[in-house]
């Protein structure tokens, strides 16, 4: 695998993706039972937008930079509340963070002492990234495993209550059929929890196949969120800039349509380059 999540660190897609896990993991967290974080394709924990890769592929700047200039109202900040806590301090003068939290950084602020975080990564210069980066942490257990055989062995956790991401890179062939595969395991073992899909959407074909085949596992309850920032010219390092990426929420907490209902929309219009942006929130499957 040679995808290396650092050239696309705190994009657009990044923001969507974490600010919604950050809500998610919120309401998880108002129960006092311990719960468990699993992470099937965890990267390398935090990334440096000041480091090579982010200068090479700058993505940042037209996602999380425009994030932290922005100035909304009350209520859309209380939304985006956690998300920034886990972003931490930044670089005013740069517009941008010390380091940029992938999804682990993000479950790690965010959950107690009594929670775990399980972490996956293939990829053995980015597994150690993620140790460097997750720290002396107990919550925390690193595994070497392919993330879907790694997720078939972790569900369902002790705790039976969490949240599972599944957010491969998508640059194998067969990778979608692999996550609908690994998500109607999980849920045949692990109904209750909640799992995360992310994926970046390039053809809108591919992406209805890949819609209709998770939501013929015949789960209730999927929340299809989804941003479109619009097109731009292709750059040197980016002959096919992605526009389109989306979330797939299993059992999602109550009130999360609400709150997507008014985020989405909100960062779409923020993120947009070139015109064109667009969202959706609705649901795949609906709830019982």
């Amino acid at each position: 695998m040679n995808y290396r999540h650092g050239f696309h660190a705190g994009n657009f897609a990044d923001v969507l993706k974490h600010a919604v896990l950050a809500r998610i993991l919120v309401y998880l967290t108002q129960k006092d039972a311990a719960l468990r974080f699993i992470d099937t394709h965890a990267g390398a924990g935090r990334y440096d937008l000041a480091g090579d890769a982010a200068k090479r592929s700058p993505e940042w700047r037209d996602g999380v930079a425009r994030l932290l200039k922005a100035r909304p109202q009350a209520e859309i900040a209380a939304l985006l509340a956690p998300y920034l806590q886990a972003i931490g301090p930044f670089d005013e003068e740069e517009g941008r963070p010390l380091s940029y939290p992938g999804s682990p950084a993000v479950a790690q602020t965010l959950l107690r002492a009594q929670d775990r975080l399980t972490l996956n990564e293939a990829h053995p210069e980015e597994r150690e990234a993620l140790a460097v980066a997750m720290g002396r942490d107990r919550r925390v257990s690193i595994g070497a495993d392919d993330g879907y055989v790694a997720l078939n062995a972790q569900t369902p956790p002790k705790e039976r209550r969490g949240l599972v991401l599944i957010d491969p890179p998508y640059e194998q062939p067969g990778e979608a059929k692999g996550v609908e595969a690994a998500l109607a395991r999980a849920l045949a073992k692990w109904p209750r929890g909640t799992y995360v899909l992310w994926r970046p959407i390039k053809d809108e074909r591919d992406d209805a196949h890949f819609r209709n085949a998770i939501a013929a596992i015949g789960a209730p309850n999927m929340l299809r969120l989804e941003i479109d920032v619009g097109a731009i010219a292709p750059g040197p390092h980016s002959p096919a800039p992605l526009r389109r990426t989306g979330l797939i929420i299993v059992n999602p907490p109550f009130r999360l349509i609400e709150e997507a209902r008014v985020l989405t929309p909100w960062l779409a219009k923020l993120l947009t380059r070139g015109g064109g942006g667009s969202h959706v929130v609705d649901w795949l499957t609906p709830p019982l």
